[in-house]
């Protein structure tokens, strides 16, 4: 690993939380202040609660009303600083102390690497599902690849390269917003980066338990492709998905319905600013093994 610069590494950090992880946010909290050889201004976002009984240093955002996930970790975002910019979830830690520095290791080395979601193995030794590992091929989730997408729970970047990426969809409310801000990293002439040799914890649990899951990932679909593919490409890319998506769930009436709810919501609804990416991206995208068409 090449060596850092001498001064040492500033990390802003966002938590988001609805407080109803007290345990787990106290430990994610603590690994993150365990950190060696970064300096560290966290900030606890209470999307609908407001953060209390927090460790010193580390600073409280309540917001009113849950204003969903990708706008409140903007709104943490907002609040701290440093060179670099790490979301944690709530009910995730990460247990190695160089985590962080290992990560902007990673950047230094290969300044093309504009983002990067370290491998989540299952809390408790739970076995981790095969869709953490943010590829088509998933292969090996101890290798590390270039990808198209990540999982929000532990994301580090950059925060110059956040900022042009216009941050979070805050649109989104949940879902699909880490396959937008990959994308948008993309478009800067940067990688996303899965690194299989960093480890994030995160307990297993499935996205279906949130109640407008169908909706939303329809609807999101639509509207990641809306606000961020060349207009030719968005028939291509919500058609494939579609097909998918009825080939997986044809047996399940009920959440094929809420779906193509979602879908038709998607079209129907404005998607908030659109940034379309350019050809050159979409050449580069397709070269390293993922067009946005699938």
């Amino acid at each position: 690993m090449p060596e850092l610069a001498a001064t040492t590494p500033r990390v802003g950090v966002v938590v988001l939380t609805q407080g109803d992880r007290p345990v787990e946010l106290a430990e994610g909290i603590a690994s993150v202040l365990a950190q060696d050889g970064v300096d560290t201004d966290i900030v606890v976002v209470g999307n609908g609660w407001n953060p209390t009984g927090l460790p010193d240093g580390v600073h409280g955002l309540g917001i009113e009303t849950n204003v969903g996930i990708p706008a409140g970790r903007n709104r943490g975002a907002a609040r701290v600083s440093g060179e670099y910019v790490f979301f944690l979830d709530d009910d995730a830690r990460i247990p190695s102390r160089g985590f962080l520095l290992d990560a902007i290791g990673l950047i230094a080395a290969d300044p093309s690497i504009g983002l990067i979601q370290p491998r989540l193995e299952g809390r408790d030794d739970v076995e981790p599902p095969l869709r953490w590992i943010p590829r088509m091929r998933k292969g090996d989730r101890h290798d590390s690849s270039a990808v198209f997408s990540c999982l929000e729970a532990a994301v580090l970047l950059p925060r110059d390269v956040f900022d042009r990426a216009g941050g979070w969809g805050d649109e989104f409310f949940y879902a699909h917003e880490g396959i937008e801000l990959a994308w948008r990293v993309w478009n800067q002439g940067k990688r996303a980066w899965y690194a299989g040799d960093l480890v994030a914890e995160h307990p297993v649990v499935h996205p279906t338990r949130h109640a407008d899951y169908y909706r939303l990932n329809a609807r999101n679909r639509v509207w990641l492709a809306r606000r961020n593919l060349p207009l030719p490409l968005i028939p291509l890319y919500v058609g494939s998905w579609t097909a998918v998506t009825v080939v997986r769930w044809w047996r399940m009436p009920s959440a094929l319905s809420a779906w193509f709810g979602g879908w038709s919501e998607g079209w129907r609804s404005s998607p908030g600013e659109r940034r379309p990416m350019s050809w050159r991206t979409v050449l580069r995208m397709a070269r390293a093994g993922r067009p946005p068409v699938i």
